[in-house]
């Protein structure tokens, strides 16, 4: 189930979540708030209690029962990449390449129409609301009416998110990323549930290995810290849909990104300095001060004759501006340190995410296909039988065969995929079609510039 942390008033029973989550657990504080947006209060006492579940582990590695909760279904190749291995392994005659690049080459135009429609009353619907609107300002919409906009928009975007092989991310998983601070993240967060009415992930491409340097947060600094673990879990890709209280619906895709590190993703968050760095700071603070009352603070109380009120009083004030700039100093390194993080994370945003969701909806798709027309053109008696028996031996033998080939456990979707290959059977051969408009190529354009007057001066 998709993750969805609704903040919520029915009569009297809202309640809402601060969460902190530092080195050595989190707190979480229940505030009676007023907003009556939407429904029942569901989500709020059952994420309380996983984290409260979660506190109370010893160092939990993954989420519970997470080999059930996520099962990745993205095919780790590429069109061209698996096009390459289908002909290798199953088309090897140039009869059988040159059927396989037809079908494919046919795939790729029924799917482009077809994919065109979802994306142009995707982004219809979307328009209202674009926050990166680049046209003429249109009227200016309620919150309600804001608000559902946004759920036409989230509920279009849920089939299209299902075929390019996305998964949400449950309750469950979010508790867990709250909660838990991985070692290699030097840089933490303070989320506050109050400032969200809704909070969605989803993910694709699990990959359990050394993160790439540039999507590493801390991961080369700190004071007294062990070398970062080699491996852990992250993820090629992941979804966010996120909506503030005083903002608008925040779409981002992020690349490389890390289990425990999903709530550095959210919009309106606080860095913090981790427990053990504060007390290696005040630490440091304490001793030199100390230091600087004993060589300096005696000789003032000698030689000047302070009196030893005024002299505490002035060293108070001196130790406070000091710690003051040193936390400070260390916030804004953390900050900038994790702007560069997502500054290298970030792949699409709002609109532009909707355009690559729908290419990628698109590949997916072909690939399936191609799956299917290879897999059952070898299987005895082809598509003869149930579709049921048919989808469940398609989907074995899909799934053995990518792990095979690529070492991942993927979940193949059989009887989609048998769909999709029976839609495009009838129009076969029609490629292109009768009287389709053939465009004319793209020509350079140059720019028109106006010519310079030819000065009379000129020889």
């Amino acid at each position: 189930m998709t993750v969805e942390l609704w903040l919520r008033l029915q009569g009297k029973g809202l309640a809402m979540l601060h969460v902190t989550r530092g080195v050595w657990g989190f707190r979480v504080r229940v505030r009676p708030l007023l907003p009556a947006l939407l429904g029942p209060p569901r989500a709020l006492s059952s994420l309380a209690a996983k984290m409260g579940e979660y506190r109370k582990m010893w160092n939990p590695r993954e989420p519970r029962d997470w080999a059930q909760q996520y099962r990745e279904r993205f095919i780790p190749f590429s069109k061209e990449q698996l096009l390459r291995l289908l002909i290798q392994e199953f088309h090897s005659s140039p009869a059988e390449k040159a059927a396989l690049e037809a079908f494919s080459a046919h795939v790729d135009f029924c799917t482009l129409f077809h994919y065109h429609q979802i994306l142009a009353r995707l982004q219809a619907l979307y328009d209202p609301i674009n926050p990166d609107r680049e046209t003429l300002e249109q009227p200016s919409l309620t919150d309600p009416q804001r608000l559902s906009n946004e759920q036409e928009v989230l509920q279009a975007l849920q089939p299209l998110l299902a075929q390019a092989n996305f998964s949400p991310l449950s309750e469950d998983t979010l508790a867990y990323a709250l909660v838990v601070h991985h070692p290699q993240d030097e840089v933490q967060v303070t989320v506050n549930l109050d400032q969200y009415i809704y909070i969605h992930f989803w993910a694709l491409g699990q990959r359990v290995g050394q993160m790439p340097l540039k999507s590493s947060v801390g991961s080369r600094r700190g004071f007294f810290t062990k070398p970062p673990p080699a491996e852990r879990r992250y993820f090629k890709r992941v979804v966010l849909a996120a909506r503030t209280k005083r903002g608008h619906l925040v779409l981002k895709s992020f690349k490389d990104t890390p289990l425990e590190g999903l709530e550095q993703l959210l919009p309106e968050l606080k860095v913090r300095t981790p427990t053990l760095q504060r007390a290696l700071l005040n630490l440091m603070l304490m001793v030199s001060g100390v230091a600087i009352f004993v060589n300096v603070g005696m000789v003032v109380l000698t030689d000047l004759k302070v009196a030893t009120s005024l002299l505490l009083l002035l060293f108070a004030i001196f130790m406070g501006l000091r710690a003051s700039k040193m936390f400070g100093q260390r916030r804004s390194a953390q900050a900038l340190e994790l702007a560069h993080m997502l500054y290298y994370r970030s792949t699409s945003n709002n609109s532009e995410l909707l355009s690559a969701l729908a290419l990628r909806a698109q590949d997916e798709h072909t690939k399936e296909a191609l799956l299917a027309r290879s897999f059952l053109a070898r299987r005895p008696g082809g598509t003869q039988g149930s579709p049921e028996e048919t989808s469940r031996w398609l989907r074995s033998e899909v799934e053995n065969w990518l792990l095979a080939k690529s070492g991942c456990e993927v979940a193949f979707n059989g009887t989609r995929a048998l769909a999709h290959l029976q839609a495009l059977t009838p129009s076969m051969g029609l490629y292109p079609p009768p009287g389709f408009p053939k465009l004319d190529p793209m020509t350079p354009i140059t720019s028109e510039l106006p010519q310079a007057t030819p000065s009379r001066n000129t020889p």
